[in-house]
């Protein structure tokens, strides 16, 4: 049996998702005060509905739900987050709990679950599912590979990395990310120099090793 009773709120870009989630928490107990895939939209009804836990997933196609986390940390916003996603990227686990995440489930673990790491998350404990914990370990501890400038990079920063490696150009990424193209063309000259990349082609290969994106996503 579940404890306290929370209100919810959901980031994911899957509509099928959120109403499959919506009925699992609904079924427990909990209240889900409302839902999106859009982080500005996610940042106002935060502000407005202060939900007692967020459920983030971190692919929002062409944002990122670090994103969302760092902009609640930077806000000091009293929610908090659970992050639930696909992602199994050592780097990514490290990265939400640095940012404060309450809690990271993978998407396809049990709904038991998530409503565990619901509780915790409103007990002020912080719930890593078991291969979760694995890979925040080994991204914590792993010193086989040599440090690369991505270490140092902001969510920002990655998640512009990521979309110029896809071969947007800076006005298609300006417009997802609300920037001007000359702000993207300013990150992105800056990018390139702090990594030590000459073109987009050594770009996407650093960004490979290090983890940062998956083949699949190039």
């Amino acid at each position: 049996m579940m404890g306290a009773q929370a209100s919810l709120y959901l980031v994911d870009d899957h509509v099928i998702l959120r109403e499959g989630l919506r009925a699992v928490l609904e079924a427990a107990g909990h209240r889900v005060l409302g839902e999106t895939a859009d982080i500005t939209q996610a940042l106002a009804d935060l502000a407005r509905l202060r939900p007692d836990v967020l459920l983030l997933d971190l692919n929002l196609g062409e944002r990122n739900g670090l994103e969302l986390l760092a902009e609640l940390q930077r806000r000091a916003l009293p929610v908090r987050a659970v992050v639930l996603t696909m992602s199994q990227q050592p780097r990514n686990v490290a990265e939400a709990i640095r940012l404060g995440a309450a809690g990271y489930v993978l998407k396809g673990s049990p709904a038991g679950e998530l409503l565990r790491a619901i509780e915790a998350a409103l007990q002020g404990r912080r719930h890593l599912c078991a291969e979760v914990a694995d890979l925040a370990l080994q991204a914590f501890t792993d010193t086989g590979s040599p440090a690369t400038g991505f270490d140092a990079l902001s969510p920002r920063e990655r998640q512009i990395v990521a979309l110029v490696v896809k071969g947007h150009s800076s006005t298609l990424i300006g417009n997802a990310l609300h920037l001007s193209p000359k702000t993207v063309d300013t990150y992105r000259s800056r990018l390139m120099a702090k990594l030590g990349a000459s073109d987009v082609p050594t770009l996407v290969r650093l960004a490979i090793k290090s983890g940062l994106i998956d083949l699949d996503d190039v």
